[in-house]
């Protein structure tokens, strides 16, 4: 599975081009990548910010576009009106799921897009993804509406709806003080899915959730299991966040979480073929996840 991300680069590789590269190779998918911008950035402050030009942006997607055949394109930072237009021409005609992460602003504190260029990523980009997923910060900003209460939820989601896409998942919602929930707008149906909360700031949380709801996605998974599956990698990146900078912790996925995160990847593909059930003895069933072990056979 090729999966392509186009965004920008985080130095830190805690965000960003970095960390969906991560992700998309934990889950044993190959990672293209189209960059942006140049961002100086750490887990402690935010700096600079270097758009690429408009030439070599149109080179790098037509290059990944022609050589390989891809399953599933990630829109992350975007930065300029410039960068959005030639993503909006490449991609138009395409039919590839795109998953749309509106990134506002840095968890660092840097703004990650121009002002000026906020129409134009409604008017070109919002109708291209297949499922857009800002957390509530950049659903306000988007719709303009405060959300405050489930009714303001409601129309902050229609409202970004009506900019063209059919989907909208608003992430990291603190609706009860042990949980957080994401609220989803699939089509006209709607509903919220919960997990329990970490008390923990980090960094990388966001493009985990993204990057692995596309693979889910580019899986034939329906939109809801490709939530719950992205619910539990993030989980996980977010618990075992780690201290590598002076900064905040950046995410990590571990081994064990991987094979779980697998795992259950593997039963929820198991349990959707029709009829299943009938397999089944009376006896029960059981998964279990073994890995490849390479032979150490000497010769002498």
């Amino acid at each position: 599975m090729n999966l392509l991300s186009i965004g920008g680069s985080d130095p830190s590789s805690g965000a960003g081009i970095q960390s969906d590269i991560k992700t998309f190779d934990l889950l044993n998918a190959h990672g293209l990548t189209v960059i942006t911008a140049i961002t100086g950035q750490n887990t402690s402050s935010f700096g600079m910010i270097e758009p690429v030009s408009q030439k070599i942006l149109k080179n790098q997607l037509d290059s990944v576009m022609t050589d390989f055949k891809i399953d599933g394109i990630k829109i992350g930072m975007v930065y300029n009106s410039e960068i959005i237009k030639t993503i909006y021409r490449e991609l138009k005609n395409k039919k590839i799921i795109i998953v749309l992460d509106p990134i506002i602003k840095s968890t660092t504190g840097g703004l990650l897009i121009e002002k000026t260029a906020i129409s134009d990523f409604k008017k070109f980009l919002i109708p291209l993804a297949t499922v857009i997923t800002p957390n509530k910060f950049e659903a306000e900003f988007l719709s303009k509406i405060k959300i405050d209460s489930k009714k303001s939820l409601q129309n902050a989601a229609q409202k970004i709806q009506s900019m063209g896409t059919k989907n909208i998942v608003i992430t990291g919602l603190e609706i009860k003080n042990d949980q957080i929930s994401d609220f989803i707008l699939e089509g006209k149906n709607q509903y919220t899915l919960s997990s329990k909360k970490i008390p923990k700031i980090n960094h990388g949380s966001g493009c985990n959730y993204s990057s692995s709801l596309l693979f889910s996605l580019a899986n034939g998974n329906s939109l809801k299991k490709a939530v719950k599956f992205s619910k539990q990698f993030t989980y996980n990146s977010i618990k075992n966040a780690k201290r590598v900078g002076y900064g905040l912790d950046i995410t990590q996925i571990k081994g064990k979480d991987l094979i779980h995160t697998e795992l259950t990847h593997a039963i929820n593909k198991f349990i959707e073929i029709k009829n299943i059930y009938k397999k089944i003895p009376e006896c029960q069933t059981n998964f279990v996840f073994s890995k490849k072990i390479q032979s150490q056979l000497k010769i002498f």
